[in-house]
C-alpha cells in the first residue's frame, strides 16, 4: 500500500530541495519528494507528491501543511489518488473502440480563472495570523 502525500497550488519557484527542508525542520519523516515538471520548459506545475514510510506520518504531514499559507496562497495537502489510466478509449466522450461521441468533441471547453477572492481584514491582518511555518520560509528567502 502506498502512503503519499499531494502537496498543490505551490509557487512555481519551490523545489525538491525546499520540500524536503521544510519537512525536515518540522521533523515529519519522508522517503522521497517529487516535484512535478513541465516537460517542454521544466517550470514547476505547482503541485508534488511526498512520499511516506507509513499512513501516520502521511498524516502528520497533511495535517502540517493542509491550507499552510505561503505567500499569498493556501497549500493544499491531502492523500494521493492512484494515477488514472491513459489507455485508448478511456476519458469523457469516449465511446466503443476509443471513439469520441458527437456530443463531447462538440462539448465547450471550461475556461479556467475568474475572480479571486478576497479575506476580510482581521486582526492579525489581511491574511489572518501567520504559522510558524509561514514565518520561517519568509526568514529563508
Amino acid at each position: 500500500m502506498s502512503f503519499t502525500v499531494f502537496l498543490g497550488n505551490l509557487p512555481v519557484w519551490v523545489t525538491k530541495d525546499d520540500i524536503k527542508s521544510w519537512l525536515n525542520a518540522e521533523n515529519l519523516v519522508f522517503d522521497d519528494v517529487k516535484v512535478i515538471r513541465n516537460p517542454e520548459t521544466q517550470e514547476s506545475k505547482g503541485f508534488a507528491f511526498i512520499d511516506t514510510p507509513n499512513s501516520e506520518e502521511m498524516n502528520l504531514i497533511i495535517r502540517r501543511f493542509d491550507r499552510a499559507p505561503l505567500e499569498d496562497r493556501m497549500l493544499r495537502a491531502n492523500q494521493a489518488q492512484p494515477p488514472k489510466s491513459k489507455g485508448p478509449g478511456v476519458g469523457p466522450g469516449a465511446g466503443p473502440a476509443g471513439q469520441v461521441s458527437r456530443t463531447a468533441a462538440a462539448a465547450p471547453r471550461r475556461e479556467r480563472g475568474g475572480r479571486k477572492h478576497k479575506r476580510p481584514n482581521t486582526p492579525n491582518g489581511p491574511q489572518g495570523p501567520t504559522s510558524a511555518f509561514a514565518e520561517e520560509l519568509a526568514k529563508a528567502l
